[in-house]
């Protein structure tokens, strides 16, 4: 048996094809790129086809078993009654929906973050936007995929979890008879049908099958499981499904997620409250900025090398200044980076302005550079997982890192265990990421004993004794972190007064 999963990430669409062992076949991929368009950070649909059509040129698919979709969460992608786009999908990456954030929160007496679906809606209804009414159905990108797929429109609970609060296995309706007294908008009658993984979602059309592979490779009639995010898939790819697991994601945005044993004592605006795909409750810390700067600072070092006439691959030129980032002084020699290339509402910024800064005793060099620049894409996460952990007592055994920032080995995981100060594993399986987790999720469907949960499947059928290499905390690393960390929270007044002053 075989089954395909695809992934459209924030800088690649990714296919991947798994056998009845769970073991990557064959993968491909499509680079691409967010655009910020008059103000919006967002993505052509045409491309969503060009890039799912290039990946999947690279697979083999006369026999596929089982489909399953993952994408980034959040944003904002509307349609009226015949299926037209309203108006070009607003990613989780724009921070405009401040006003309208704020308010849910308030209403529901739930963290209302404003990358969230809903509260783009409602931003769109307080700027007075006339295609509000025209709306019939709001989905995410991984829901939009899907519909287009199966006709279905409906949606994972964790991706589900990251448009509108979830209770029960559903939209919280409390919140959405509130949300329809305070709009005259009935969320449940816009938004798609939520699904728990396990469950059969549609199955792939003629035109679905055409869209993905145009030569007629792929038939129609293959199930589809639930869409989901990037967050779920994530949770799946490391085997972090259960209370007390968790894992970092980081790439071009960086979150981390605790799969909780009881309940948060409060709302708090630096923690989501979204969902494993089996519908656990989880806290979700999320920042909007990750490598991004650090893979411009890259491509400048790459752009040298080829002046000089130097010949270096990416991968290599990664490998280099990761590893030098290990040889610098534990404090990163007092040197500072905000890694801002869009707003960070944890932090408090609606905009980001890249910025490195250095003193005149700063000891400036290259290794120091280089640990700055990834200390940096961590640094506001560690100021969300320290509510979690010095506020709320919640304990982890250990992170599952995957993403960009884990590829180079070691480097990445040592940094994070420093930063998080908690045992930091990677498993070989994750560089296959969420794609391969939607695939784990599709196979699950299929082959699922009756009444077996995600949970065992993925401990006994898929991971096994698969422990993946883990890193703990270094002591010299943890001090000189909290170091960083104290002059990363004293310089925050520089990046404000950037973003006031550099357009």
């Amino acid at each position: 048996m075989n089954f395909l999963g695809i992934e459209l990430g924030s800088t690649r669409v990714k296919a991947v094809l798994i056998d009845e062992r769970h073991a990557p076949v064959v993968s491909g991929g499509y680079d691409w790129e967010n655009r910020l368009e008059n103000g919006v950070w967002t993505y052509h649909l045409d491309d969503v086809w060009a890039g799912l059509q290039s990946a999947l040129r690279q697979l083999p698919l006369a026999s596929v078993d089982a489909i399953g979709i993952s994408a980034m969460m959040h944003g904002y992608l509307v349609f009226d009654g015949d299926g037209k786009q309203l108006v070009p999908f607003r990613t989780w990456r724009n921070t405009t929906t401040e006003r309208a954030a704020a308010a849910l929160t308030e209403l529901f007496g739930f963290n209302i973050p404003q990358r969230w679906s809903v509260a783009h809606l409602y931003q769109a209804i307080l700027n007075g936007e006339e295609h509000v009414e025209n709306i019939r159905f709001i989905t995410t990108l991984a829901g939009y995929v899907h519909w287009k797929l199966s006709g279905q429109k409906v949606l994972g609970i964790d991706d589900a979890s990251g448009m509108f609060p979830i209770e029960s296995g559903n939209y919280n309706a409390e919140m959405a008879a509130k949300f329809r007294e305070l709009t005259k908008i009935n969320w449940l009658n816009l938004a798609p049908e939520v699904r728990c993984a396990g469950e059969e979602a549609g199955r792939l059309t003629t035109e679905g099958a055409k869209l993905l592979d145009p030569t007629g490779k792929l038939t129609a009639g293959i199930p589809l499981c639930p869409p989901e995010g990037d967050a779920g898939t994530g949770m799946v790819a490391t085997n972090s499904v259960a209370p007390r697991t968790g894992n970092v994601s980081a790439g071009t945005s960086i979150f981390a997620m605790a799969v909780l044993e009881k309940p948060l004592s409060k709302v708090y605006p630096e923690i989501d409250m979204v969902t494993t795909p089996s519908g656990r409750p989880v806290a979700m810390v999320h920042c909007n900025n990750c490598t991004s700067d650090l893979d411009g600072w890259a491509r400048l070092f790459m752009e040298f090398a080829s002046g000089i006439g130097a010949e270096l691959s990416k991968s290599a030129l990664y490998e280099t200044l990761y590893n030098k980032a290990l040889e610098g002084d534990a404090d990163c020699g007092r040197l500072l980076s905000y890694n801002y290339v869009s707003g960070e509402p944890i932090t408090g910024f609606a905009e980001g302005r890249a910025l490195f800064v250095r003193a005149p005793d700063s000891r400036f060099t290259l290794a120091n550079f280089m640990r700055t620049l990834l200390f940096s894409t961590v640094a506001t996460l560690k100021i969300g997982m320290d509510i979690l952990t010095e506020q709320e007592d919640v304990r982890l055994d250990q992170l599952l890192g995957h993403g960009g920032l884990f590829k180079t080995k070691i480097v990445g995981q040592t940094l994070m265990a420093a930063a998080l100060n908690v045992p930091v594993t990677v498993m070989e399986s994750a560089g296959e990421g969420g794609a391969w987790g939607i695939a784990l999720l599709a196979a699950y469907m299929t082959n699922k004993a009756e009444d077996e949960t995600l949970e065992n499947y993925l401990s006994k059928k898929v991971f096994g004794g698969n422990a993946g290499s883990s890193i703990p905390p270094n002591e010299r690393d943890v001090l000189g972190f909290g170091e960083f960390m104290k002059r990363y929270k004293g310089g925050l007044a520089i990046e404000k007064r950037a973003v006031e002053c550099i357009e």
